[in-house]
């Protein structure tokens, strides 16, 4: 017998968190249940890899509710469970321990897995990745026997977590197979800031550089050799090369796309009654022609507040441009829009003082800022990369110019 509840969510981080929190507080009364696969109640993923990861976080302050909340509001967790079948026309979903749940709508905020490496030695332990308080509670255990990491992967969660292990003292190198650090998401001048602040505080980047396989001794990764024949001493390895989408109930249920699931404005799947949000999802939007999936937690807000909406009959803006922080060192950087595609980079202000921003730009118009310890340059360019305003690089490179 299924357990029916109106709206059921799958996966506890803040983009289930935030719709069931979302659809209480625009009046919604039906059922609602969150079917999260960790053990905890929905908690904050951004800080492990900072705060929680350099012990300046408690794991309770990571809750993103207290547990007196889910309860007062009649938001049921369904912890511990992982759903492993989903059957669009019955309307029901089933977990790993056969558990069978029907809704009203279905909510997939599942995120993703992170990368692994495919190489020999990378199950072995000792080897640790950063997307769960597990993962960084293991992490943390063995740090203190630690003394030479290496870290594969220059993104974000590798240089965050470069930032931590030298607070530390460890020595630490960085591997990344592009020829700059964060390729994938910025410009050449942001790269090449990271890159110096990184080497200026101890940490061997290594750019071009691809790992063939991982060795080690009783089960224990020991080293890491690099394809040019290289091998690198490490006690501890952290792999930091992306996620890929939590999304194979989805599709294997018939829904549409590829890279992640392909969702409408309104975060519909192709399959009826089911939406996708965070992560995990792929959409087009005015920010990008095709369809993306934008790894942030003020997305996946955004889009578990479109589903709340869409679910009580509410209209509110689908189109917000996307944001995203970081902190490294003293460093904070605050993102907002997408800078692919973009045809001009303006810096504004004078890299060297550790206060600046790239500013970029697609046939005149802003699509996209990186702000390093420049709030007022982000709060300002929200509301620039939203309207698309046209300009010139002379106009937005003086600081001494309010951005328009």
């Amino acid at each position: 017998m299924a357990r029916f509840h109106d709206v059921l969510i799958v996966g506890g981080g803040h983009g289930g968190a935030q719709t069931a929190i979302a659809l209480r507080q625009n009046g919604f009364a039906g059922s609602i249940a969150i079917i999260g696969d960790e053990p905890e109640p929905p908690y904050e993923r951004p800080p492990l890899s900072k705060e929680y990861l350099a012990g300046d976080k408690t794991f309770e302050r990571l809750h993103l509710r207290p547990e007196a909340f889910w309860r007062d509001r009649a938001i049921d967790l369904v912890l511990g469970a992982r759903v492993d079948f989903l059957d669009p026309t019955l309307k029901q979903v089933v977990t790993t321990g056969g558990e069978r749940f029907g809704y009203g709508a279905l909510v997939w905020a599942t995120g993703g897995r992170p990368r692994r490496l495919d190489c020999e030695g990378g199950d072995l332990a000792g080897v640790h990745a950063i997307r769960t308080r597990a993962d960084v509670d293991l992490l943390r255990s063995e740090l203190p026997a630690a003394r030479r990491v290496v870290i594969i992967g220059g993104g974000y969660i590798g240089l965050e977590a470069a930032a931590v292990l030298r607070k530390f003292d460890k020595s630490v190198t960085l591997i990344e197979a592009q020829h700059r650090l964060l390729a994938r998401v910025a410009g050449p001048t942001l790269s090449r800031f990271y890159e110096a602040e990184h080497r200026d505080r101890g940490v061997d980047v290594r750019l071009a550089s691809t790992v063939s396989r991982l060795v080690g001794a009783e089960g224990r990764v020991n080293g890491v050799v690099l394809a040019s024949g290289e091998r690198l001493a490490a006690d501890l390895v952290i792999v930091g090369i992306g996620v890929a989408p939590a999304v194979e109930v989805l599709r294997q249920a018939g829904a549409l796309g590829t890279n992640g699931v392909l969702v409408d404005d309104r975060c519909r799947t192709s399959l009826a009654d089911v939406f996708a949000i965070g992560d995990c999802a792929a959409r087009k939007s005015r920010f990008s022609p095709t369809a993306v999936r934008i790894e942030s937690v003020p997305n996946a807000n955004e889009q578990a507040l479109t589903v709340a909406c869409e679910l009580t009959g509410r209209e509110r803006d689908h189109d917000a441009p996307p944001w995203f922080w970081s902190n490294q060192f003293d460093l904070r950087l605050l993102t907002v829009g997408l800078s692919d595609g973009f045809d001009v980079e303006v810096v504004r202000g004078d890299p060297a003082t550790k206060s600046f921003s790239v500013v970029y730009l697609r046939e005149g118009r802003i699509i996209a800022l990186d702000c390093v310890n420049a709030a007022k340059d982000f709060a300002r360019g929200k509301s620039l990369v939203a309207n698309g305003v046209l300009t010139t690089p002379g106009l937005i490179a003086d600081v001494n110019i309010p951005l328009p």
